[in-house]
């Protein structure tokens, strides 16, 4: 079981992003979905996707969050066409960000963002390389402009196994932005490549709750481990959700949480939602409770 999945918030195009995007990658697949109802948001439909193997998730919920190129979709391609094929798709409607062409890290390289606003970096790699299709990537800009190195120790701490790799940073007068040092930073958490950066330009973006990360917990030991650990916003703290000290938005839910919502009869599933909508923290014995109609 994938361990840490991103999570895409859409105000009604959930399904139908995760269908396109689904389309341009091999081994990739639509999972379920299912609507839950009478959230403060109205009916959302939460819809689960693979794509190249690895587990997205994604959900209409409102027009209450926008995506920016904070966090983006790296992805690793085998070949110029590759490249340019992909980068076509995501032109159509799309947003340039860094024109499409050769790099010094790259022969062919481009930043787009999609007809959706998600941000992707669509990157030529070596064919022999054993890379992770598709990585995450993290841009600090603004007040934690300066912050991608700490960010990255401190995952590193909060999630074991963890890897940290390259860190290349800026050299002098090569950043706009004052605080800028790290120009690339590598690092796995637990079953999950991520990467990070500081913006070299001072950005009006930050993190938002468009697009966060769910940790799969096992037990409540380990949801109350990850929330300690993660939670640094007290007011941002609402059904699983919270954020950490530099703004990323973290879902911290019970492992068998997709079961409920997709396996669970009709009755369970409503009974489930009023009960983690009252919550901040999961509580997995009171959810228990409430699958069963007990109390």
């Amino acid at each position: 079981m994938q361990k840490i999945v991103p999570h895409l918030w859409y105000d009604k195009e959930a399904k139908e992003a995760a269908l396109f995007y689904i389309s341009l990658f091999d081994q990739s697949k639509l999972l379920n979905t299912t609507v839950i109802e009478n959230t403060p948001s109205g009916d959302s439909e939460i819809v689960n996707f693979e794509l190249a193997g690895q587990r997205f998730s994604a959900i209409s919920a409102g027009p209450y969050f926008k995506f920016n190129p904070s966090i983006s979709l790296m992805t690793a391609c085998y070949s110029i066409e590759e490249v340019d094929e992909k980068w076509k798709a995501f032109s159509e409607d799309g947003t340039e960000l860094m024109p499409l062409g050769e790099y010094p890290f790259s022969k062919r390289y481009g930043w787009i963002q999609d007809r959706y606003g998600l941000s992707w970096q669509l990157m030529l790699v070596d064919s022999g390389q054993a890379v992770q299709k598709i990585t995450p990537n993290f841009l600090f800009s603004n007040d934690v402009c300066g912050k991608a190195e700490e960010a990255v120790n401190y995952y590193s701490e909060v999630f074991k196994p963890s890897e940290t790799g390259v860190i290349s940073r800026y050299v002098v007068g090569e950043a706009e932005a004052a605080n800028a040092k790290v120009n690339y930073a590598a690092f796995k958490l637990i079953d999950m490549n991520f990467s990070a950066m500081d913006n070299a330009f001072n950005a009006n973006f930050s993190f938002n709750e468009a697009f966060s990360l769910i940790v799969k917990c096992k037990d409540q030991k380990e949801i109350d481990y990850f929330w300690d650990k993660l939670s640094a916003i007290p007011e941002a703290e609402q059904c699983g959700w919270v954020k950490d000290k530099f703004g990323v938005s973290w879902q911290i839910v019970p492992e068998n949480m997709d079961d409920i919502l997709f396996s669970g009869s009709r009755d369970e599933i409503q009974r489930v939602t009023e009960a983690f909508l009252k919550m901040k923290k999961f509580d997995l014995e009171a959810l228990e409770k409430a699958r069963l109609g007990i109390g």
